[in-house]
């Protein structure tokens, strides 16, 4: 089983069942209340009509078709509905099957556009620590989590930023941090060290979801987006938990204003009703790949399931019902009430930070003298038993509830956790 520790879980099992709206079920008919939005993915909640008769007509019409040499209409009609989705110029979609391969994707297409400029000795990266760019080997060895490559080999040639994390001079910050900007200019350093000319791009999470619920302090996207198009380096945002919504906006990028070259996306993409990614391409990037390359194949690379048809339907449906119910404008809306009912916990037993943008919230607690990590685990099986679904990540609560969630089942949701954190040591 993924990420999962395969002895406890046999032990002691949790199954899901089934699951509507802002709910799952168990096996044996408990309900559940979804805090975690499944796992960042289901925005509009779950078992929606709208996308389940999309896959249905779909399946019933064309179950698949290959994308090698060939094509179907609705990998091209999701193309260009992302147009209006993805930021400034990334007007070009090239589909994967899960953020993964998103981001390895989008590493392989900045190497591709070197590569066609003439600029083959840009093969270096730079990630940052404490991020997660899924598990492929591009994405783990640009990632920033060690227990991720500890018994793999990553690939050569990678540089680190610094975290943006400031337990110390952050704690209990709402919204992003006024300090540390300034970390931002740590690529001035690895540009001095290894060369501009040698570096193909920059990949950072607008906001680091999965290593705690790290929101970028005030001004620092927007210094490596000038840092970066000063050196010729590409930016890459990996936006697959930060897209569709969950901070306010189509993207972080429209969050904050910052427009990178390239971008992961995935998740909330099919509403999480079925395995899709895609890296937005900005034209120039397009342009120097395919019309650079001689007559051919221009890019080799590629998946079985790029694009599939069942996954264009869903995403084309989920698109539409974002759009119909102004989810990502519901979700601002609702920022300021879940960042108040979020804060609310900071006296709680062992939160010693909390932290929120958007529809996010992270709450740290105090680690357990001698085991990281298992007071977080704990709390992960009371709430689950107590009826609400959280995410966990070391010592950190993360929550991220699909954006129909009301301001009742906000309340329900601090609430459980208040409750889960006064009954453990």
């Amino acid at each position: 089983m993924p990420f999962t520790d395969n002895r406890g879980y046999k032990a002691e099992p949790r199954l899901l069942a089934s699951a509507e709206g802002m709910h799952y079920w168990t096996a044996n008919g408990r309900k559940v209340l979804d805090g975690a939005a499944g796992l960042w993915c289901v925005n509009a909640g779950h078992g929606r009509k709208s996308i389940v008769a999309a896959i249905q007509r779909q399946a019933a019409e064309l179950d698949y078709a290959p994308t090698f040499q060939l094509g179907h209409p609705l990998a091209f009609q999701l193309a260009e509905r992302l147009r209006d989705f993805f930021p400034g110029a990334l007007n070009r979609s090239f589909f994967t099957n899960s953020g993964s391969e998103a981001v390895d994707s989008a590493l392989k297409i900045a190497l591709a556009y070197h590569h066609s400029l003439g600029r083959e000795g840009r093969s270096r990266f730079v990630g940052r620590q404490r991020s997660y760019h899924g598990v492929g080997f591009g994405g783990i060895s640009v990632g920033g989590i060690a227990r991720n490559t500890e018994a793999f080999v990553v690939l050569p040639g990678v540089d680190h930023l610094p975290h943006t994390f400031d337990l110390a001079g952050a704690a209990f910050s709402r919204g992003q941090p006024s300090a540390r900007p300034d970390l931002a200019d740590d690529l001035e350093r690895i540009v001095a060290l290894r060369g501009a000319e040698t570096i193909a791009a920059v990949i950072v999470e607008p906001l680091a979801g999965s290593t705690g619920v790290l929101p970028p302090p005030v001004g620092y996207l927007e210094r490596l987006r000038e840092i970066t198009a000063r050196h010729g380096i590409l930016l890459i945002f990996d936006e697959v938990i930060t897209g569709f919504g969950r901070l306010g906006a189509a993207t972080g990028a429209a969050r904050f204003g910052v427009e990178p070259d390239l971008m992961a996306i995935a998740k909330g993409l099919t509403n999480g009703a079925a395995p899709m990614g895609c890296v937005g391409v900005s034209d120039a990037i397009y342009d120097a790949v395919v019309g650079g390359a001689p007559r051919g194949i221009e890019f080799f690379h590629g998946y079985t399931y790029s694009g599939h048809p069942l996954a264009a339907a869903a995403a084309l449906a989920s698109l539409e019902l974002y759009a119909e119910e102004g989810l990502f404008e519901r979700a601002l809306s609702l920022e300021a009430l879940w960042e108040d009912a979020a804060h609310a916990l900071a006296d709680a037993p062992h939160v010693i930070d909390v932290r929120n943008l958007g529809l996010v919230a992270g709450i740290e607690l105090e680690p357990r003298a001698g085991e990281p990590g298992a007071r977080a685990l704990e709390v992960f099986h009371r709430c689950f038993d107590e009826g609400l679904l959280i995410r966990v990540t070391g010592d950190i609560i993360a929550l991220s509830p699909p954006l129909i969630v009301s301001a009742d089942q906000i309340d329900e949701i601090f609430g459980r956790v208040a409750k889960v954190l006064a009954g453990i040591d």
